[in-house]
């Protein structure tokens, strides 16, 4: 009998997107356009922190916004009316983002036109952790609702990651959560993993997240 032949899909669906991924870097890189990835689950904060990180930057960057989501514009209206330009990207009811998506997002957007695009990927802890977008950095966001317990439970969110926003900081009197813990469980997934408590609601701790944004920006298009 005949040997059956086996066919890694998985395996060659990652490895053509990374190498999109890669090439998309190095043309991001010729434009000097710093590309965000930014993911966490439903609520935690993402557009509110960005609501706010557009407040205090908009007058130094030339900042666009990619709003990822399953359906609706909610995000994306939000966004514009804080002072970015936004579009709106709908993924068929697909939960992440992989580099081909975001391209073509990238391409709608006009991406030369800005010194920072940040992508609000889909609100999900485990599929858009596991695709290449293209990113120069990859940022998290855990709320302190969520729980301290969440680098243990999806590793890979925090492994991917180069920075953590730990939001809703404003409400630590009222949960069970551990910061000390929480950092030091991130810290085992990813010891180079920079990490920012904040408030997006009253702007607590957005001084230093700001700092590293803009650090990272223009180390990037310097």
């Amino acid at each position: 009998m005949d040997k059956v032949r086996v066919i890694e899909v998985k395996q060659s669906v990652f490895a053509d997107n990374n190498a999109q991924a890669d090439r998309m870097r190095r043309q991001l890189r010729e434009k000097k356009t710093f590309l965000v990835n930014l993911m966490s689950s439903p609520g935690a904060g993402k557009t509110t922190t960005l609501v706010r990180t557009i407040a205090d930057l908009k007058d130094e960057l030339r900042i666009g916004i990619m709003e990822a989501d399953i359906d609706s514009t909610v995000d994306a209206e939000t966004i514009s009316a804080a002072g970015a330009k936004a579009i709106q990207i709908h993924t068929g009811g697909m939960c992440h983002l992989d580099a081909g998506m975001t391209e073509q997002g990238l391409r709608e957007l006009g991406a030369e036109d800005f010194d920072l695009v940040v992508l609000e990927n889909v609100g999900n802890l485990v599929c858009p952790a596991e695709f290449d977008t293209g990113a120069a950095k990859n940022v998290a966001i855990l709320s302190v609702p969520e729980g301290h317990d969440k680098p243990l439970k999806y590793p890979l969110m925090f492994q991917v990651c180069h920075a953590l926003i730990i939001n809703k900081i404003d409400v630590l009197p009222y949960f069970d959560f551990d910061m000390e813990k929480v950092v030091r469980y991130a810290h085992q997934r990813n010891p180079d993993l920079a990490i920012f408590p904040v408030s997006a609601k009253t702007g607590e701790g957005f001084a230093a997240w700001e700092d590293w944004l803009r650090t990272q920006t223009a180390a990037w298009n310097g």
